[in-house]
């Protein structure tokens, strides 16, 4: 694996060549083993002999493992990612009550909102330049962040800090000093949040957080509760980071889909649907562990060997998703409930916030083009600089003019 990342269309389309499931060299020379077809990760993501706690990881429970590991993070952090069983669905009760459909419903008035706000500074910023802005930067980030910050109770001045930091945590690029300094700011940051709504409690998910912890009784320890934020504000903007940029690049590039929208015959959550699986903003997420050898489509993945999920892959399979996978398409047929794609994940660890962030990213989209109906891309697509390593799946930056001016070149 690149630790840089990259694109991950073209190296997807010769692993899936071979077969459903490749083994790979993770940085540090870990060995490693990706799934990749549609069929073979929905049955792994789901199987009882797989687990996300890492004491079924043999070369961390042996000790070879550095603590500098760009990957540590996401195997040794506490919260619902790293929970089986009893402990994951005590985790997840936690925390689901604030993504009930009556609850994420109900911010659905202020996420109206905040995207208008957004919008009117857009405006302003591409005014007061040369009529660019970078709508990852101004829009796609701000939107998630605010979002779940609100959702959490945590202070505004924050959010650039731990995007900052969470960015940094989940990179896959980083050295081993970089990656050790990055976790532990992150993580003081953190505790510094959870003592701030201990100090002034308010009706917020960290504040029920908190009181579930100080309750007692095994329902919520300190570890837990400092993982489960972490979660929540990662997971929280960061995938409705990659998926905004990934739409909008997409129906910039593919004008006739936008077309589709637009004369309505095909919904704005069409787009968020055919984004998640065409370009999937996780590409390849870490970890899982057989805790027995176990033969998935026809290959062994030994007991004990970190495992990551190929969302970016899956969605483009052909297997499941005919002959035109590598197409966006909108109203593709192929695209049906039979075979959804597995981009917010499935079976128990299902994303429990794949709600909010599709109602996010459909608001966000249809005041976007509405707005703005001549938005387009202020350089090529294929020019635009990819996002860092190889977990997340996105452009880096977003560059876009807001009305017609001097026309990138041929994409």
């Amino acid at each position: 694996m690149d630790p840089a990342g990259g694109c991950p269309h073209a190296d997807n389309a010769e692993l899936l060549a071979r077969g459903a499931v490749a083994s790979v060299v993770l940085p540090g020379d870990v060995a490693g083993m990706v799934v990749l077809g549609h069929e073979a990760l929905k049955e792994f993501l789901a199987h009882p002999d797989v687990a996300k706690d890492a004491r079924h990881f043999t070369e961390l429970a042996e000790g070879r493992i550095p603590d500098g590991w760009p990957l540590k993070t996401f195997a040794t952090v506490r919260g619902m990612t790293t929970a089986d069983g009893e402990d994951h669905r005590r985790l997840r009760s936690l925390v689901g009550k604030a993504f009930t459909a009556r609850r994420v419903e109900a911010l659905r008035s202020r996420i109206e909102t905040v995207t208008a706000e957004l919008l009117d500074g857009v405006e302003r910023a591409a005014a007061e330049g040369d009529g660019t802005v970078d709508l990852r930067a101004r829009f796609a980030l701000p939107l998630p962040m605010g979002v779940i910050c609100d959702l959490l109770g945590v202070d505004a001045r924050y959010q650039d800090r731990l995007h900052r930091l969470s960015s940094q945590v989940v990179a896959t690029d980083t050295g081993p000093e970089e990656a050790m300094a990055a976790n532990k700011e992150l993580l003081a940051l953190l505790a510094a949040v959870a003592a701030a709504r201990a100090e002034q409690p308010g009706d917020d998910l960290a504040s029920a957080l908190i009181a579930a912890r100080d309750e007692g009784g095994g329902r919520l320890g300190q570890q837990e509760l400092i993982g489960t934020l972490l979660l929540m504000i990662v997971a929280g903007h960061e995938t409705t980071l990659n998926l905004v940029t990934n739409a909008v690049r997409a129906l910039c590039t593919h004008p006739d889909q936008l077309g589709l929208v637009r004369s309505g015959r095909a919904r704005w959550a069409d787009v968020v649907e055919e984004t998640l699986r065409w370009d999937s903003p996780v590409s390849y997420f870490p970890f899982r562990y057989p805790t027995r050898d176990l033969t998935i489509d026809g290959t062994v993945l030994p007991k004990g060997t970190p495992v990551l999920a190929g969302y970016s892959a899956a969605g483009r399979d052909k297997a499941a998703h005919g002959p035109d996978a590598d197409l966006f398409d909108v109203t593709g047929p192929a695209r049906d409930t039979a075979t959804r794609h597995l981009s917010l994940g499935h079976g128990p660890h299902y994303c429990l916030g794949a709600p909010l962030a599709r109602m996010e990213a459909t608001i966000a989209l249809e005041q976007l083009f509405t707005r703005f109906p001549e938005l387009d891309l202020a350089v090529p697509g294929s020019a635009l600089p990819r996002h860092a390593g190889f977990v997340g799946n996105s452009t880096g930056t977003l560059p876009v003019r807001l009305r017609p001016g001097t026309a990138p070149a041929a994409d």
